[in-house]
């Protein structure tokens, strides 16, 4: 059993749910996202929707790709067997709110079969659940989880517009 790929990039799970989908399959299905929110990960064929138990805190999405898939490790919180169908060569990992967190080149487009497990899911719920929630309205950014404090923190900045006094 060799591994022939791998990724792996950080996303925020906006609304509880992170995608993983082929490039050209970017649109959503709500029977498959009702479907992760009972089983944590659920898909279609072309999009798998993993489901968080909380939306602020940063997610590890890790995909690896293998000539022969291997168990999942005996300590893992869940898992489920996925099956995902890639015609572009290209899965894309999005969030929701945010856009795409990432995107991996498949050794060859066509349909890859496997599991999906996790680990440390239950406990970061417990940790978002503990802090203080913000006024009715209000957004309060939580502090980072800890074991998510070494992880680097990548942010989109935008240049905020100037206002200029008007002059006759």
């Amino acid at each position: 059993m060799a591994l022939l790929a791998e990724y792996s990039c950080k996303a925020t799970p906006a609304r509880r749910v992170v995608e993983v989908y082929d490039a050209d399959a970017y649109l959503s299905d709500d029977e498959a996202m009702a479907a992760a929110h009972r089983q944590v990960v659920a898909g279609n064929g072309y999009h798998l929707y993993i489901r968080s138990l909380q939306p602020d805190i940063g997610v590890e999405v890790t995909i690896r790709v293998w000539d022969t898939p291997p168990a999942p490790p005996a300590d893992v919180e869940g898992q489920v067997p996925v099956s995902i169908e890639s015609e572009t060569g290209i899965l894309v990992v999005n969030q929701l709110e945010y856009g795409p967190a990432g995107e991996m080149t498949l050794p060859r487009p066509g349909v890859y079969e496997g599991h999906a497990w996790w680990e440390g899911r239950q406990a970061t719920a417990d940790y978002y659940e503990k802090q203080p929630r913000p006024p009715h309205g209000r957004h309060l950014r939580r502090p980072p989880h800890p074991s998510m404090e070494q992880l680097p923190r990548h942010r989109t900045l935008r240049p905020r517009p100037r206002l200029h006094p008007r002059t006759r």
